[in-house]
């Protein structure tokens, strides 16, 4: 059985993105109130392995998550891509007449912006997560409030769901990166299947730097998906540059990291893992 821990209550989008990554196999998940605690969970006990969020196609990149899988010394070894949908669900004795708050995560509730502005009687009440909203107003039964979180959080509690799909984007997706101690990361993906990787550097403040390294990896014919940058705490104008990549030959991969190292400071491999699909919708 494998322990993965996640931020978030069961029937949150953590819960789930879990699940179906690791479908078929028996998980015990490992509620954390925040992602620092995920990673003290695997510092704690190298077995275990983490589920978090990296991404939103609509709310964009959770910055704080790039530092702390840096400074944790992990490694990512999977992704997963979820389709984010959101319902709101009530006590089964509520209704839309005795409705009067909506709670969620902030980000949830600016997903449904346009179905909120349809319903302005509701007061929208922001909350640390989406089905643990749900699982409070179950536990509390709290009248007259509403929940906004995926439809499997609502049946979890017990919870009446008034519509389902009330996102503003149907095209919704949140990435989630699985991360494991660096020992454990053999057992949990064959390195051979590897087409991606993050990567992390910073640069000299120097013309030009950052276009010799995209240049190099462009002639190894490495695909660049994504660069995020974040400043160097205590150092001005000097940024930490996050990038993600998409390879089909592993061995020219390498040889683009060896070229590109000379060129940068403080690289680091943060993972090659397998390239998740997008869900079809």
């Amino acid at each position: 059985m494998k322990r993965i821990a996640i931020q978030g209550v069961p029937g949150s989008f953590h819960d789930i993105a879990a699940h179906q990554y690791f479908e078929g196999e028996q998980i015990m998940l490992i509620c954390c109130d925040t992602f620092e605690e995920v990673f003290e969970n695997i510092k704690r006990d190298p077995t275990v392995i983490g589920m978090l969020a990296i991404e939103n196609t609509i709310a964009g990149s959770l910055l704080h998550n790039y530092e702390l899988l840096r400074a944790s010394g992990t490694t990512i070894v999977g992704e997963h891509k979820l389709h984010i949908q959101h319902s709101i669900c009530c006590l089964p004795d509520d209704d839309w007449a005795t409705l009067q708050e909506v709670h969620s995560h902030p980000v949830a509730l600016m997903q449904c912006r346009a179905f909120l502005a349809n319903h302005p009687t509701l007061k929208a009440v922001e909350a640390d997560d989406t089905a643990g909203s749900a699982e409070y107003i179950a536990k509390h039964n709290c009248h007259g409030w509403a929940a906004i979180c995926h439809a499997d959080a609502a049946w979890l509690y017990g919870l009446k769901v008034l519509e389902d799909h009330i996102e503003d984007n149907k095209h919704n997706f949140t990435r989630f990166l699985v991360v494991s101690d660096t020992r454990k990361a053999d057992f949990l993906r064959p390195l051979s299947l590897s087409n991606k990787a993050s990567i992390v550097f910073s640069l000299p403040h120097a013309e030009g730097s950052l276009s010799k390294v995209l240049t190099i990896l462009s002639f190894y014919d490495i695909n660049l998906t994504k660069i995020q940058s974040l400043p160097v705490i205590g150092h001005e104008w000097e940024y930490m540059f996050y990038v993600d990549v998409t390879f089909e030959d592993l061995v020219r991969y390498r040889q683009s990291i060896d070229a590109i190292t000379p060129l940068t400071k403080d690289i680091k491999i943060i993972g090659e893992y397998q390239e998740a699909k997008t869900q079809q919708i």
